[in-house]
């Protein structure tokens, strides 16, 4: 399990990778509650979120972008959103449909150690967590096409 803290470095939640063979992640809150999970389905590169009552919350797919880092989370009835940050940049910003940034996130951990990333959430729409899970896709999303390119070499 990792923890998940807050500005006080305060414990407010963990993460749970489940298993070193698979990207699903289980989200659980400060009581230790399940709140989301996230996974990429059987031969699919969206990654699902689903709430705590195994409804889907939204999915995460990468979008092809030309000197940027480009991503969607198209939610059920709670609206759609990007997340974009420049070619090499470790920042990220949500944009929701009216073009308002409401949430943004910054990866704070060196190029070689596990992902850690600050997230200032002003989303009404998103909670945090479920904004975490969305970061844990991207990141695996990241990873995998990382690892599809040193693969062949």
């Amino acid at each position: 399990m990792t923890e998940i803290l807050n500005e006080q470095e305060q414990q407010v939640g963990q993460l749970d990778m489940r298993s070193a063979f698979s990207s699903a992640t289980d989200i659980y809150g400060v009581n230790g509650e399940l709140l989301y999970n996230g996974r990429f389905p059987f031969f699919s590169g969206k990654w699902e979120i689903s709430g705590a009552d195994g409804e889907q919350a939204g999915v995460l797919r990468s979008r092809l972008a030309f000197f940027s880092k480009k991503y969607s989370y198209e939610t059920i009835g709670r609206g759609d959103y990007e997340i974009i940050s420049p070619a090499f940049s470790r920042e990220y910003d949500v944009i929701d449909e009216s073009g308002n940034v409401v949430a943004q996130f910054k990866q704070i951990n060196g190029w070689f150690s596990s992902g850690a990333f600050v997230l200032d959430n002003q989303c009404e729409f998103l909670d945090s967590y479920e904004l975490i899970a969305v970061i844990i896709g991207m990141h695996a999303m990241q990873k995998a096409v990382s690892s599809a390119g040193t693969a062949g070499t």
